[in-house]
């Protein structure tokens, strides 16, 4: 039964929407992921009074290096190669185009996120699909605000826990001969030392950790192509080959290629699912259009670079041979590839890389699940103990249990999740749409740094409250302003 609603909700119901979705916001918004690239880096770059202020909120930054630990995980290196085992090179093609319609849907959907953010009396935010759902649409819609927090709770709070948790101590056990049980114990004193000190202390770890293992793991690759830059072009065409079907005899043909390039990019990056946007409701920002383009570019990090440097490290590489009839599979198939290039210290080194990728994952998921019980039972001290207390067991006990199951069930409730926020997303576009406009046309008018004004959008159920600027965060944007249009 799991399989039947996992091939008929991966297989033609959630293509068609995240192809709705991707492609009809990109088209609508006038290629907005693309318009606004080179924004991404000064709205990370720009505007001191927003980096780190003296009230306690989280960065623009912070929030992206969280959302950038929960993207960047086992999906980057034991995805990429079971895409490539089962759907062939071309699935990295479609995994690609997932990934560029993918930033105009991450746009969207953290946008709305920002937008429709509540305040909290610790100066943090919440935010994120069940509230721009409860919000955006209506009190007849909080059913659906409801469903979508138990399902992201289900799904990441409790199920990608353990998965990530046993992916962790197999690989470790694998490389080093660490017994699971040790590494599920160390993990879960680790996770637990960080998620009660709460969002801030999980943000404060992801800003040290995050660029540590994604630069770390993107030098390795660079070393990997310089080995094999004459090979470069060869693997592109190779790619490009497979995803129309031209290569048969390397994968399942363009149905597969299209299927695992699509369930893999979108495991991956997450664009859609409605993950990501609880991480990016919680950034201090003047306008939700600035979380919204940052969030674009997590997407660009996590499927536009990692993932591709994960795909060339196996394409080129002996390893990976379809003709020999030798089947190597996951995280394995990526090992045996490093290893290929570099020596046998490849696969340490994919180990302490998944080792890294997995402990993030874990911290992201458990925010998220602890963002679901808040919409659920808001403030609840005592609830929040007892799932935290949970992620700790789950870490051990996920360590040492064959999860096929789980993992089966994980994928049927993520296609769940994923259609809810699909939905959500189609029916908020207008709003989304408007609160793009109002960033444009500030642009348009010589503003360096647009300012989200809530009272233009009484309209909307706006917490007006979640968009009071600091009086001297405000000036400072204010004296930085210019009087011509800088390009956007």
């Amino acid at each position: 039964m799991l399989d039947l609603i996992n091939d008929l909700l991966w297989g033609k119901v959630l293509i068609a929407l995240l192809i709705a979705v991707g492609i009809g916001f990109t088209l609508a918004s006038r290629f907005v992921q693309f318009r606004y690239f080179g924004r991404m880096f000064r709205i990370l770059s720009a505007s001191q009074a927003f980096k780190r202020d003296k009230h306690g909120h989280l960065s623009s930054f912070q929030a992206l290096l969280l959302s950038v630990a929960g993207r960047v995980g086992g999906g980057n290196i034991a995805g990429v190669a079971v895409a490539i085992t089962l759907g062939g090179p071309g699935a990295i093609f479609w995994m690609w185009v997932v990934g560029l319609m993918g930033m105009a849907t991450s746009y969207l959907e953290c946008t709305l996120a920002q937008a429709y953010k509540t305040a909290e009396p610790n100066g943090t935010y919440r935010g994120g699909p069940a509230y721009y759902i409860s919000r955006g649409l209506g009190s007849n819609w909080k059913w659906l605000a409801s469903l979508y927090s138990v399902l992201l709770l289900v799904t990441f709070g409790f199920g990608f826990t353990a998965l990530q948790s046993y992916a962790v101590a197999t690989s470790v056990d694998d490389a080093f001969g660490i017994p699971v049980l040790y590494t599920g114990i160390g993990m879960a004193i680790v996770v637990g030392l960080i998620i009660f000190g709460g969002v801030k202390r999980i943000a404060r770890v992801a800003e040290v950790l995050v660029p540590v293992m994604a630069v770390s793991y993107l030098l390795v690759a660079i070393v990997v192509l310089a080995l094999n830059v004459t090979r470069i072009p060869e693997a592109i065409m190779l790619i490009v080959h497979s995803a129309f079907g031209l290569e048969q005899a390397v994968g399942g043909g363009i149905g597969a290629a299209i299927l695992m390039g699509v369930k893999r990019g979108l495991f991956s990056n997450e664009a859609g699912l409605g993950s990501a946007p609880n991480v990016a409701a919680v950034a201090y920002v003047p306008h939700p259009a600035n979380q919204g383009i940052v969030q674009a570019f997590s997407v660009f990090i996590d499927t536009l670079i990692i993932c591709s440097a994960t795909a060339f490290i196996i394409l080129l590489s002996g390893a990976y041979d379809p003709a020999s009839g030798i089947e190597i599979g996951g995280v394995a198939l990526t090992q045996a590839s490093l290893a290929d290039h570099v020596g046998e210290w490849g696969r340490s080194f994919v180990s302490v890389a998944l080792l890294l990728f997995g402990f993030s994952t874990i911290l992201y998921n458990y925010y998220l699940g602890e963002n679901s019980i808040n919409f659920l039972s808001e403030q609840n001290k005592t609830l929040f103990n007892v799932f935290r207390i949970a992620i700790i067991g789950l870490c051990s006990w996920g360590a040492i249990t064959d999860l096929g199951t789980v993992f089966a069930f994980a994928d049927v409730t993520m296609g769940f999740l994923a259609l809810a926020n699909l939905i959500a997303l189609i029916m908020l576009i207008k709003p989304g749409l408007r609160f793009m406009r109002d960033f444009d046309d500030q642009i348009k008018a010589g503003i360096k740094q647009p300012i989200f004004d809530a009272s233009k959008f009484a309209d909307l159920d706006i917490d007006a409250a979640a968009w009071d600027i600091e009086p001297e965060d405000l000036q400072r944007v204010q004296q930085a302003q210019v009087a011509t249009p800088p390009s956007s």
